[in-house]
């Protein structure tokens, strides 16, 4: 039989013996201290309540007082939010909702009438931060007897720390619940039965409850309008535990009250420290999608719809992202926060492995196919934690002639209608702000031209309410002007007019529209016809989306903040004296950075093999810089572990991509590859070698689809030069030949000969196209060895160099050309951004991507060229200097039968046809 004390007695004596165990204030802290540094953390719990439970006549502590209380005597942070009486649960909800986003919040407790704690209001409550465990699931979890991720309610482990403080043993004895009601009934009778009892719940008005009380060994009651059990009813040796002053407002601070307080507190304390492991890195627990790959291979869509992807949610948990860092774009995609990057901010980063190519032919030679059948060997088959990072397709070439890029065969980003189509609108919002700064430009020069001083200043800065002020962009304005003056009403005439007059001139204006289609009749243009413009008509251009300097940004930016500043430092033109005028001058900065602030995301995808992909920014190599973002490389980085791999892609051949992705890419990162992965096909090295040339769309001539071993041999030139150029920024190299089916053993074995010849530290066949990731286990053995070995990595050329040495450097030393040319329009160009401090950026050359020089149609090694250097640009919000190389346009143009011509949409299933 269970000891009987004295009721009052053991109430008023149990609370001192626990606190001397557990709860002094030194004692808590240093077990805290023990299991994890929460000392360096701020925890905050939340008590939403209503009026109803604040009296300011009560002498003694209530409950959520005496809660208080002891969240601060242990150094924790509580905030009560009281609620009007008269609320509606719509309130009660809106604040939990409120309460759930907020990660400095670790504890949630309802202290509210019971007509409040309806079903709804529970389970509102993110069962992590259910401190009280009101909700559904965590009551579930008491039922099933598994606390471990959970929480129980406070009160009913309060009473089971008072039984078990008695020496008799609970198993076999029977308690009575009387008057509980929702879930701490279902907890407090799980609980007990657990611990071995036998529980019956009865009501005040329940027949019999005399009888049943006294063939009870434990009642635990709550009084509801009763003034409490009558002694009559109390054989010796019960154990009664009344829990009104733990859940009504009570003048008494000892009892259950106090020690579920106590254990409320705990649970936040859990709660806090088991967000702090979910910040720590979480090693991934990737589950493969399997493959089953036919012969012949189906069309890249029709593989792409055979595989069923996982949700993206389940992918992030895989990978070790937190609910909170994903934004779903549907079920297949999401954007990932940046905050991520501060959460892993002390992880080592992975291996670091750069995909590059030869120069390719019109058909391309599979370098995403390559980086995606590389990350599906990694993580799928060696089961290495591996991200390929890749850049979202232009709607240019996909609608063009060139296709979709999410792979190809077995080795895809799926689904590949949404990755090569609008994804989550990334090139949609460039556009947007590449033409808003477009439209602030004419507007102004009109603006300039049909207004005296005092006209626009009235205008820019106008009177609002009675109170005229600068906004932050304009103050900004006015100290780079030297005005140090903050009150519109104080500016001098000569003042005003600095501030603004940019005069712009209209000849000088470099920024151009842009819109995400292959349009050749927009590579000049007149804007400025109509009646309403009054004459200022001026000549300009579209250029293709992708080639925006805001792209450029995109790409290389490392967060908002300095996405910011290079979008305020962007040059749009010269005023007429010859002064750079910036974003930040037009006054456009921060509404650019509105239209951009979800596109710094990076898109979170999958592979066939349901690795994980980051999608982000799409910058051309032949007219751009041609890599994905260095923050979704960062991040990528952050997420595989010290021992995994990213797998990164630059556009075209290594003379373009390669040598932009390290001369521009890694200086602004401050990454650097550990190993390059060379991609080459033998149709590719047989044009290079003679070869006729080949049209997309056209049957192959019968060279590339018979054995010409003598092609092969002559077109290994190419292969060989970019090996060498690789080798100039002192990273190893591997050789990864994208095996066609017309290719043979014989042309197969000679790439390969010739590649480890030329300095290759290895040279592999890959059949990822037809095999998915088992085709390229042999390619993801060679990268985890070569990339574990100490590499000599360096620049091509100084900072410091001038702008010509730099050109020059490229010409020479990457392209083989025995000098440059420039213009007089360069000249000129080059000498302005002398005079205006841009000399020390680094240079992205815009080439042709066919060939090793500015000539298309030379192919293999050309040598003893001149390399004509048309027009220089300058883009310094994204950081470097632009020379255009020979014809090289910024629009490219539909040839005659475009890909749109095989693209439709199935109005029934709303499936799409044609893409590839």
């Amino acid at each position: 039989m269970l000891k009987q004390p004295d009721l009052m007695q053991f109430q008023l004596n149990f609370y001192p013996a626990y606190s001397s165990i557990t709860c002094t204030k030194q004692t808590l802290t240093a077990g805290l201290l023990r299991t994890h540094p929460l000392h360096a953390l701020c925890i905050h719990s939340f008590i939403i309540c209503t009026d109803h439970f604040l009296n300011p006549d009560i002498k003694m502590i209530n409950h959520s007082n005496m809660l208080i209380f002891f969240f601060f005597f242990f150094g924790l942070n509580v905030m009560q939010i009281c609620l009007p009486h008269q609320c509606r649960e719509e309130e009660v909800i809106e604040e939990i909702l409120r309460l759930n986003e907020d990660s400095r919040v670790h504890g949630i407790f309802l202290h509210l009438p019971q007509s409040f704690l309806s079903k709804s209001v529970r389970n509102a409550i993110k069962p992590q931060k259910d401190v009280d465990g009101v909700s559904d699931l965590n009551v579930g979890r008491v039922v099933l007897g598994d606390q471990r991720h959970g929480f129980a309610s406070p009160v009913a482990g309060a009473v089971l720390e008072m039984l078990a403080r008695h020496d008799a043993p609970l198993v076999g004895k029977m308690a009575v619940l009387l008057g509980l009601e929702g879930p701490l009934k279902v907890t407090l009778q799980f609980l007990l039965q657990n611990n071995g009892m036998m529980v019956q719940t009865r009501q005040w008005s329940s027949k019999h409850l005399q009888k049943q009380i006294l063939d009870s060994d434990v009642v635990v009651f709550l009084e509801t309008g009763h003034k409490g059990l009558p002694p009559t009813w109390l054989r010796p040796g019960v154990a009664v535990i009344n829990l009104s002053s733990a859940l009504m407002e009570a003048e008494s601070s000892a009892g259950v009250g106090p020690l579920s307080a106590v254990l409320r507190m705990q649970h936040v304390v859990r709660s806090s420290r088991r967000w702090i492991q979910e910040q720590q890195y979480q090693p991934w627990r990737l589950r493969p999608l399997k493959l089953q790959p036919l012969s012949p291979v189906p069309s890249d869509i029709e593989i792409s719809r055979a595989q069923t992807p996982k949700p993206i949610s389940q992918l992030a948990q895989e990978i070790g992202l937190l609910p909170e860092e994903l934004e779903a774009y549907g079920n297949t995609k999401a954007k990932v926060h940046l905050s991520l990057l501060n959460r892993l901010q002390h992880q080592p980063n992975g291996k670091y492995v750069l995909v590059a190519g030869i120069t390719p032919t019109p058909l391309g030679e599979g370098k995403s196919t390559v980086t995606i059948g590389l990350v599906q060997a990694l993580s799928a088959h060696l089961k290495l934690n591996s991200f390929a990072c890749l850049r979202q397709p232009s709607q240019g070439p996909t609608f063009g002639v060139k296709g979709g890029a999410a792979g190809g065969g077995y080795a895809q980003v799926i689904p590949m209608e949404e990755f090569n189509l609008h994804l989550t609108g990334d090139i949609h919002a460039i556009t947007a702000a590449n033409n808003l700064v477009a439209a602030a430009i004419d507007a102004r020069i009109l603006h300039e031209a049909t207004q005296s001083d005092r006209a626009l200043y009235s205008r820019l800065v106008p009177s609002v309410n009675g109170v005229r002020c600068f906004s932050p962009i304009q103050m900004a304005r006015l100290q780079r002007l030297g005005i140090n003056k903050s009150d519109p009403s104080d500016l001098t005439p000569e003042e005003i007019r600095a501030f603004v007059r940019l005069d712009l001139d209209p000849e000088k204006v470099t920024w151009q529209r842009v819109v995400d289609t292959n349009d050749r009749f927009l590579r000049k243009i007149t804007v400025g016809q109509a009646n309403t413009e009054k004459g200022h008509a001026r000549q300009t251009q579209f250029d293709i989306a992708v080639a925006s300097e805001i792209m450029a940004i995109l790409a290389l930016t490392d967060g908002l903040g300095d996405m910011r500043a290079r979008l305020g430092r962007m040059v749009v033109g010269s005023s007429r004296n010859g002064q750079p005028i910036t974003a930040d001058d037009l006054g456009v900065t921060g509404a650019l950075a509105v239209l951009m602030k979800d596109a710094i995301k990076p898109t979170l995808m999958q592979t066939l093999e349901g690795t994980p992909v980051f999608v982000h920014a799409g910058p051309f190599a032949n007219i751009a810089h041609g890599n994905s973002s260095v923050l979704a490389d960062k991040l990528a980085l952050k997420l595989v572990g010290e021992e995994g791999y990213v797998v990164t892609e630059a556009g075209f051949g290594a003379d373009i991509g390669m040598e932009k992705f390290f001369n521009i890419k890694c200086r602004t990162s401050g990454l650097t590859p550990d190993v390059v992965v060379l991609v080459a096909t033998v149709r590719a090295l047989k044009m290079h070698g003679g070869g006729p040339n080949v049209t997309a769309g056209v049957p192959l001539p019968k060279e590339y689809i018979n054995e010409n071993l003598q092609l092969v041999a002559d077109g290994c030139s190419n292969l060989k030069k970019q090996i060498q150029i690789t080798h100039l920024f002192g990273v190893p190299v591997i050789v990864a030949l994208n095996v066609f089916k017309t290719d043979t053993q014989a042309e197969i074995d000679m790439v390969c000969r010739i590649a480890e010849a030329s300095g290759a530290s290895a040279a592999v066949q890959c059949h990822h196209w037809s095999r998915g990731g088992w085709g390229s286990v042999e390619l993801a053995h060679a990268v985890k060895k070569v990339a574990s070995q100490k590499n000599h990595f360096q620049f091509l050329y100084n900072l410091q160099d001038s702008i010509v040495e730099k050109i020059r450097s490229i010409a020479q030393k990457v392209y083989g050309a025995d000098d440059i040319e420039l213009s007089p329009e360069a000249q000129a160009k080059i000498d302005y951004y002398n005079q205006q401090g841009f000399s020390a950026l680094p240079i992205c050359m815009a080439k042709t991507h066919l060939s090793l020089s500015h000539m298309p149609e030379k192919k293999g090694v050309p040598t003893g060229f001149i390399l004509p250097i048309r027009d220089i640009r300058a883009s310094i919000g994204a950081g470097f200097i632009y020379p255009l190389v020979g014809t090289m346009s910024t629009m490219p143009g539909l040839p005659t039968r475009p890909c749109f011509y095989d693209i439709d949409l199935d109005p029934v299933t709303e499936e799409i046809k044609g893409l590839f």
